[in-house]
């Protein structure tokens, strides 16, 4: 799609080209009668010249105009890709990559792209037909001159050759060096207080100081490449003048007509015309050389996104949970954290999984979410393998309340109405009373809209878990998971969770797991979780 978006651009870079070409013609046919003193259509022919260099100057910009369009078209199609991955991958995609990795692939990354869809692609296909198009014309008018430029721009891409490579190599090392220092400023500002409370501003900042003087340098490192590229073409144009100019020099003292003078000079003229599109490719190879290194990142990304699938999930009157010998480790040497497990959740059924810390109850919510696949068995919900059912279909049958909530900046109502946007102010105010969360918000100056910090800043940890709960009661979603939900909370406030919970439970497959021997009463059937040496004398 970008070559075919970028068509336009092309077309309109290759008619400039060729109004170039008629442009160089004409002022080396005035320069001719001007010096053989034959100036008698000097009027029609500068009216002439007027109106190509106009027409040049139209198509220049049409083609701007094209390569922005053809740009913000291809960044935005790229971002939507990546967006969906990022979320048909899930959060186990923060495991590998840091998060303000992803956060700079997504946004400044594919920004940094601009040039490639915009300068690149078009340039890399202008930079073999601009300059075939020169010759020919040139080889119309002087064959000699054409031989001679054409043998001069063949050594042209054997440089940009030798130099990409260096570029290439240098620019993956100055991504490299940016993604970390994004990463490392993101993690430090998070954890701002520790640094400070640590005594450790000084070495953080000495720290950030270095990896950006890292930075500095790769960067220094790829413009003096670039320079040395640019510098190539100018030496193979300064060539190709100095060439022409000794060869056909002569032709000029014993030129009879203005037709033969006019020959000679406009060889000259298009030896710049013929090395325009060639600079316009060497000066947008810094855009490729980001592109590559943006599209290893994306690769990485997409690898990891599950494919589409066509299968959907039966919509019944609740939902049923099937595990079948499932199996999982998160990596060899710690060991598999399941084994062969299997169990069943009837519609309308509540799990209480249990078992010791580290018995894996929160990764076997992770499989249910579909967010890690076990490497053996089957997950079934109503009856379907949930490896063969789209993310969002998956989404769409569940609801997930942990320890604790994600609140974003915003009001109380953006953060209650996240989990379904299009819900009426009847639903809200039903959500809101099942979650108890009209006994606090009248406190608020505010009521519903008030504003809130990131993570929930200005609320306490029952007042998030009850927003939490008030997403789960609007988005009524068929089947339950949750994570220890009352973590954290006293006794008092716990007690009111646990009594929103239970309305919340009626008439849906339920899976938690909770250390709460409270929130354990709401289940009608129990898992217990084998750890340590249980599950290691049962894989043997």
């Amino acid at each position: 799609m970008s070559r075919k978006s970028a068509m336009p651009v092309v077309a309109w870079g290759l008619i400039s080209v060729a109004l170039g070409i008629w442009q160089a013609w004409l002022v080396a046919s005035l320069l001719a009668g001007f010096l053989m003193e034959r100036q008698a259509s000097e009027g029609r022919a500068i009216v002439i010249l007027a109106l190509v260099m106009i027409g040049r100057a139209v198509c220049q910009y049409l083609q701007e105009c094209a390569a922005a369009q053809s740009s913000i078209a291809g960044r935005r199609l790229l971002r939507r890709d990546m967006l969906e991955a990022i979320i048909r991958v899930g959060p186990p995609l923060l495991r590998r990559q840091h998060s303000g990795a992803v956060g700079t692939l997504i946004v400044d990354r594919i920004e940094w792209l601009d040039g490639f869809f915009s300068r690149w692609i078009p340039a890399s296909m202008i930079a073999m037909a601009g300059p075939c198009l020169v010759i020919a014309g040139l080889a119309f008018l002087n064959p000699r001159a054409a031989v001679i430029l054409a043998i001069c721009g063949f050594m042209v891409p054997v440089a940009q050759a030798v130099f990409g490579i260096g570029a290439a190599l240098a620019t993956r090392r100055q991504v490299l060096a940016m993604t970390r220092l994004q990463a490392r400023f993101l993690d430090r500002f998070r954890g701002i207080a520790t640094i400070v409370l640590s005594n450790a501003t000084e070495r953080e900042a000495s720290a950030l100081a270095d990896a950006t003087d890292t930075l500095r340098r790769r960067t220094m490192r790829v413009l003096r490449i670039a320079f040395l590229s640019s510098a190539a073409i100018d030496i193979a144009m300064v060539v190709a003048i100095v060439t022409i100019a000794v060869m056909q020099g002569r032709a000029l003292y014993g030129a009879s007509t203005p037709l033969s003078t006019a020959r000679v000079l406009v060889a000259l003229l298009l030896v710049p015309e013929f090395f325009a599109p060639l600079r316009g490719l060497a000066l947008a190879y810094q855009d490729r050389a980001h592109a590559s290194g943006a599209g290893e990142a994306m690769e990485d990304l997409v690898s990891d996104a599950d494919v589409a699938t066509a299968a959907e999930i039966p919509a019944l009157n609740g939902l049923s949970v099937d595990v079948r010998d499932v199996s999982y480790a998160w990596s060899a040497a710690r060991g598999p954290v399941f084994d062969h497990l299997s169990f069943d959740v009837a519609s309308g059924d509540v799990l209480v999984l249990d078992g010791r810390s580290g018995a894996g109850k929160s990764t076997l919510i992770e499989l249910l979410m579909g967010f890690v696949r076990p490497q053996e068995g089957r997950i079934l919900f109503n009856g379907i393998d949930i490896a063969a059912v789209s993310s969002r279909d998956i989404a769409e049958r569940l609801t997930w309340i942990g320890q604790r909530p994600v609140i974003f900046a915003g009001s109380l109502r953006e953060n209650i109405v996240f989990s379904r946007p299009s819900a009426t102010e009847a639903e809200l105010a039903a959500a809101v009373r099942a979650a108890a969360i009209d006994t606090f918000v009248t406190d608020f100056p505010d009521g519903l809209d008030t504003v809130v910090g990131e993570g929930g800043f200005g609320l306490s940890g029952g007042q998030a878990q009850r927003i939490a709960i008030a997403r789960a009661f609007l988005k009524d979603a068929p089947l339950l998971l949750l994570d220890e939900p009352t973590a954290h909370l006293d006794p008092a406030t716990e007690r009111a969770i646990i009594a929103a919970l239970r309305e919340l439970v009626k008439g849906r497959t339920v899976v938690l797991c909770s250390h709460s021997e409270a929130i354990r009463d709401l289940g009608t059937k129990r898992l217990i979780l084998p750890t340590g040496e249980e599950l290691r004398e049962s894989v043997s």
